[in-house]
């Protein structure tokens, strides 16, 4: 009952919850939300464990939790798919509205305060977390960059500490 569970959770409320997020810009709040969301939904699932030291039930630690999906979290996620939309537009042609976009620059005047966090500065703190330096010549070439996706999300490359 609980693997069926697990697969309405990923297959329904994950792909809603990630709907367009190639182009959501996250602050630490939202990431943070959406990971406590994420562990709610897991703890649900998963229901408590009987701890035979104690001889009492408990709910499971985060730790145990991410041990026993082995799954990419949804923050995960939302960073893999920016980074995947930005490889394609990279290698869209010239002429293209995407491409156009991405690097149009607006001659307007800043804000007050503080300046909010772009799109860009959050592709570009992606591919540090993923590969380093050198990751954005890797999205260039498609093969590369599934390479490349593929490996963060296997060996959860991109897994923030857990708060």
């Amino acid at each position: 009952m609980k693997n069926l569970k697990l697969r309405i959770k990923n297959t329904i409320i994950d792909k809603t919850l990630t709907y367009a997020s190639e182009t959501w810009i996250l602050t630490e709040r939202d990431r943070k939300q959406i990971n406590i969301f994420e562990r709610k939904e897991y703890r649900r699932i998963l229901g408590p464990v009987y701890d035979h030291k104690k001889e009492n039930w408990r709910i499971l630690t985060n730790i145990q939790i991410y041990a026993m999906v082995k799954k990419p979290t949804i923050a995960e996620t939302i960073r893999l798919n920016r980074l995947r939309w930005f490889g394609h537009v990279q290698r869209m042609e010239e002429n293209r509205i995407p491409q156009k976009l991405l690097y149009m620059n607006l001659e307007t005047t800043g804000l007050r305060g503080r300046t909010r966090k772009r799109w860009q500065d959050e592709v570009r703190e992606d591919e540090r977390l993923v590969g380093g330096k050198g990751s954005k010549e890797r999205l260039y070439n498609t093969k590369e960059c599934k390479k490349l996706l593929r490996t963060a999300r296997n060996c959860r490359i991109l897994h923030m500490p857990i708060e």
